[in-house]
């Protein structure tokens, strides 16, 4: 009966009345929500009203993911927007799969098409298939509300029981969220990785997103593994069938830079020099810090840490540049008084192999003064450190 519900109070929001309470919802301030409800509510049905509420409220959300031209046109689900595909990440993918001729994608566990969306703006047709009713009735919208419903076929059914046959490609995303939270283990993935694997080989072409903290060890021979990051962010793995068999890529967006791994050993590590390179998080994950490393003449400054040292500053899309000034042993007394000393008011917190709560840090320094610095908390050569130092370019 639930399910019912909830699909009669969709559909409300499509019809003209439910379009006008949208468009006036546009730019509301979900604080005022109480006051708006009950003023909403004199003139129009309580379901609707509630119904075009909690879909401003997603809209506003998804403005991040996928901009706001787009997500104040589109229609989401709770779990829509927590699972939806960053728009910029669906668009590279997109052009992935079209630069290997592909027209043609069976799009399985599609959700509220996000990216069905991608791959249809990139001239490829496209079946979205999704078991839940609301979300498939969600994508359906998204696509009449895009302008592209002429070229994504949206289908209510279990993805298990689709004939991919008929398309050129296959494109996977297993739900990695159940009950309790996210979900690490990719048999536990919804449907689990070995069935996407199975029907990512029945196909010319095939891509599986997947968490990008996936084992290197479970990602399958014949599959490139690309870790992708956007604005810095590591924003997931995709298993590609069909490229180059047992590659390993990181790419950087919205720049496009892609680093493929060359099989080099782990770098040495090197006494810390002029400056510290902090790589970009898909480098890491795809275990290309090696690669990085050789291209910027460095070394680690701790076998464990994915740390690069460089006595040369050396321009790089992988990784982020800073200038050190100081190199000290752990001794938060010692890094107070020294911040006291340099009038630091902004400190940026940076770690890796320390405990230490940025936050936290932040409060017992009680910063003031007119300079900014950045503490790098990890070790060097096994030892806890303190790395201070600035951007490289930026005044210290």
């Amino acid at each position: 009966m639930g399910q019912v519900t909830d699909l009669s109070a969709f559909h409300s929001l499509l019809t003209p009345e439910g379009q006008d309470l949208l468009a006036a919802l546009r730019d509301y301030d979900p604080a005022q929500e109480l006051a708006v409800a009950s003023r909403l509510r004199r003139e129009h049905p309580a379901e609707l009203v509630t119904a075009a509420l909690a879909q401003a409220r997603l809209r506003q959300r998804a403005a991040a993911k996928f901009g706001a031209q787009d997500a104040y046109r589109m229609y989401f689900t709770p779990h829509g927007v927590e699972q939806s595909t960053r728009a910029t990440v669906g668009a590279y993918r997109a052009g992935r799969l079209r630069a290997l001729g592909v027209r043609s994608v069976a799009d399985l566990c599609s959700g509220i098409g996000g990216d069905a969306l991608a791959l249809a703006r990139a001239g490829i047709r496209v079946l979205a298939v999704d078991r839940d009713p609301l979300t498939a009735e969600a994508a359906r919208a998204n696509a009449e509300a895009l302008g592209l419903a002429d070229l994504i076929e949206v289908r209510c059914a279990d993805v298990t029981d689709i004939d991919t046959g008929p398309y050129e490609a296959v494109f996977v995303d297993p739900a990695r969220r159940g009950g309790r939270g996210r979900i690490f283990d990719p048999e536990a993935y919804s449907p689990p990785l070995s069935w996407a694997v199975e029907a990512a080989r029945s196909a010319p072409h095939a891509a599986l997103k997947i968490a990008p903290g996936i084992p290197h060890e479970t990602v399958p021979q014949e599959a490139e593994a690309e870790w992708i990051s956007d604005g810095g962010d590591v924003k997931e793995a995709v298993l590609w069938f069909g490229t180059a068999p047992g590659a390993r890529r990181a790419t950087l967006l919205p720049s496009g830079a892609s680093l493929t791994g060359r099989g080099l050993p782990d770098p040495q590590v090197h006494k810390v020099g002029r400056y510290l390179y902090e790589p970009d998080g898909a480098v890491i994950r795809a275990h290309l810090v090696a690669e990085v490393a050789e291209e910027l003449d460095g070394g680690l400054v701790d076998e464990t840490i994915a740390y690069i040292t460089a006595d040369e500053l050396r321009p790089t899309p992988y990784a982020a540049a800073y200038e050190i000034t100081d190199e000290l042993p752990f001794n938060l007394k010692k890094l107070k008084a020294l911040l006291r000393e340099r009038e630091i008011g902004t400190l940026t917190v940076k770690k890796r192999g320390s405990a230490v709560e940025p936050e936290e840090l932040r409060r017992k320094m009680k910063l003031k003064g007119r300079n900014a610095t950045t503490v790098f908390l990890t070790r060097v050569a096994g030892a806890p450190t303190m790395l201070l130092g600035h951007p490289a370019g930026a005044a210290g």
